[in-house]
């Protein structure tokens, strides 16, 4: 027997807008902030609402400016569905790139890595295949706010 391989199919991108970082200062393992979410919009095809002004990035930044990314936050779906978001990843790059990611700078995303794995959950029936799938994603950060595309592994 052998074993599958994992096919991605895009579920949504959202569009998450955030505020200023909160500095936590220097942590056991890195530079710590807290940049929290305060918005934005998940635009489909399989989810489309609204990301809720709710929850944080957790941030870990190493000495090599690659970051440790922990998120949780919430979406509304159109339909009125609340459905949580818990995602972890890496992104990293030249460090001279990082520091103008740092500054708010637009910097071409395909001088830096960011992927992540999320897991999804609703108590809402029509959404309960989230429960139960797998995503990986790939983002771009902007100046106040991050794109992320969410593939489900099939």
């Amino acid at each position: 027997m052998q074993i599958p391989v994992p096919a991605l199919t895009h579920s949504f991108t959202l569009r998450v807008d955030l505020s200023s970082p909160i500095e936590l200062g220097q942590g056991r393992a890195g530079q710590r902030r807290i940049i929290p979410i305060v918005g934005g919009a998940a635009l489909g095809p399989d989810i489309s609402g609204e990301v809720l002004n709710l929850g944080a990035d957790w941030q870990t930044i190493f000495a090599d400016s690659a970051a440790h990314l922990d998120t949780r936050y919430a979406v509304r779906t159109d339909d009125g569905v609340v459905i949580e978001v818990i995602n972890t990843g890496t992104r990293h790059g030249p460090s001279v790139v990082m520091d103008r990611l740092a500054t708010g700078e637009d910097v071409d995303p395909a001088s830096y890595y960011m992927r992540t794995a999320a897991r999804l959950e609703t108590g809402s029936q029509c959404y309960a295949w989230v429960n139960h799938t797998q995503f990986i994603c790939a983002g771009i950060r902007r100046a106040s706010a991050v794109e992320i595309a969410y593939y489900k592994v099939d």
